[in-house]
């Protein structure tokens, strides 16, 4: 049998492709940290591989699904390249089907690839081939062959294409992992642009249109917006929705709620503070203030704030200049500030609770929200919205209906929460309704008094129409109600008499 043992080569050659081997593998090592896009990485893994071996062509074949494709390939003529991938794919599968690493100094003669046309065609004589593996999982595989010199490739050069092969390996799959992370969080940031849009703001009332026009001129500049509203009209979706349309929108949106904070708390919060400032502060900490840097700052009932905060918050606002807790440096931060409250501002200013300078400089723009009560037509809106979002989230083919009675208490009822009360309302309701639909007992909603006015339901009125629903479910039957309500028959023998409710 003819040996395919190449001739051995002289000692100051084989020194030079030494150490033209180790530049590589640390040029490639370089690359794990530098690169992360595999259109710029992969030629860059291919000229790596071809120089330190003398290689003449060369091919990258990385998975896709349940098969390989060849993602890079160099010095292949147009007219060779359809029998060139024929041959060197057996090859690639070969090494990658668990042969592994692949060296032969003669194609021609190598009885693994007799009869090959291609390998007749091609002219190849010596072949190197070897898989990219990450975690025993074969990614793909590196291939070079020369048609020339048959003396190239040596068992030298099969090691270092093997280790070259395993940081390869490496970088590729790092690339994918930031690749895919870069899609994830561009559809993340679809996600929550969709979520906090305009569009996501349910209302056609003219007061809601109003909001919506100033919000649109308002987006794009980096003025401050006060924005004022009862408690559950939906201040911190305004502000969220004006930050995520907004140029600032790759940028932090930080909120922070200022009711019921000590001064302290609150004030590191903002400001951060440095390590020995106070007790507790065991090492230095940025505050929200410089995490939303380039971004929106989000301040949730602005006037609870102390005078001592309000003063630093104004040179934030005049300057862009803030400092930690305990600290003497300096520095600046870009943020856009957003503010609301559930009281009125300007009256806080009368009463001397509050800095006339600042509210200035928070009131560039001013949105009012409406109470739920004030645009009782977006009701119905607002509850179809509700009854869609609960579908989905519960799985169900399609939302349940609303009854027209019910829809008509939804309509009369005062809603002093406002819209997240009417969530919760309607939230509870698709739990306790039949499949199919929410009716009038369903709502919980408080009754109303002689005089017209809508109490507070109690403890009392909600115990009796949850038993009383569960015993209409189970056709009047005691014994089955009070086994589905975990009580005893007893006891609802007793609440039934209490209730004058005769079944």
């Amino acid at each position: 049998m003819m040996s395919t043992t190449p001739p051995t080569t002289s000692t100051d050659g084989q020194q030079a492709l030494r150490s033209e081997q180790l530049t590589s593998l640390l040029e490639i090592s370089t690359l794990l940290n530098g690169i992360h896009d595999l259109g710029e990485l992969l030629p860059k893994i291919m000229d790596m591989a071809l120089a330190p071996v003398q290689a003449e062509r060369g091919l990258i074949v990385l998975r896709e699904g349940g098969d390989f494709r060849v993602a890079v390939a160099r010095s292949i003529h147009d007219d060779d390249e359809a029998d060139l991938l024929e041959y060197s794919s057996s090859i690639v599968r070969r090494a990658m089907s668990g042969e592994g690493a692949i060296l032969t100094h003669d194609a021609q003669i190598d009885p693994r690839f007799s009869g090959a046309q291609s390998v007749i065609m091609q002219r190849v004589t010596s072949v190197l081939c070897v898989p990219l593996i990450v975690k025993e999982q074969v990614e793909g595989g590196i291939y070079l062959d020369s048609r020339q010199n048959r003396t190239k490739f040596t068992p030298e050069s099969l090691d270092f294409l093997k280790i070259f092969a395993n940081i390869a390996a490496i970088a590729v799959q790092n690339a994918r992992l930031v690749q895919g992370l870069s899609l994830e969080n561009v559809r993340l940031q679809s996600e929550v642009e969709r979520t906090y849009a305009f569009s996501e703001i349910i209302g056609n009332h003219p007061k809601m249109i109003e909001c919506f026009k100033l919000m649109d001129k308002i987006k794009d500049s980096n003025i401050s917006v006060l924005i004022e509203g009862e408690s559950g009209t939906g201040k911190e979706l305004v502000a969220r929705a004006l930050h995520y349309s907004s140029l600032r929108r790759n940028k932090p949106f930080v909120a922070q709620f200022c009711g019921n904070l000590s001064e302290n708390l609150l004030e590191s919060e903002l400001f951060g503070h440095r390590k020995g400032s106070f007790t507790g502060a065991v090492s230095d900490k940025k505050g929200l203030l410089e995490i939303a840097d380039g971004g929106t700052f989000f301040l949730d009932e602005i006037a609870d704030i102390s005078p001592s905060i309000q003063t630093k918050l104004l040179r934030v606002l005049q300057d862009g200049i803030m400092r930690r807790v305990g600290d003497t440096v300096e520095r600046k931060v870009d943020v856009r500030i957003l503010s609301a409250t559930n009281r009125s501002l300007k009256k806080e200013v009368e009463k001397g609770n509050f800095r006339e300078d600042l509210y200035y400089r928070l009131n560039v723009v001013y949105v009012r929200l409406p109470s739920l009560r004030e645009r009782r037509t977006d009701i119905p809106l607002l509850v179809h919205h509700f009854l869609k979002k609960f579908a989905t989230r519960s799985g169900d083919e399609k939302p349940k209906q609303i009854a027209a009675d019910a829809l008509k208490q939804l309509i009369e009822y005062d809603w002093p929460g406002n819209i997240r009360e009417l969530e919760n309302t309607m939230e509870r309701a698709y739990v306790l309704s039949t499949p199919t639909t929410i009716r009038a007992e369903d709502l919980s909603l408080p009754a109303r008094a002689a005089d017209g006015s809508q109490r507070p339901r109690t403890m009392k009125d909600h115990t009796r129409d949850i038993v009383v629903h569960t015993l209409e479910e189970c056709g009047g039957n005691r014994t089955r109600t009070a086994e589905v309500l975990d009580v005893s028959l007893r006891w609802l023998h007793y609440k039934l008499n209490e209730w004058k409710i005769d079944v």
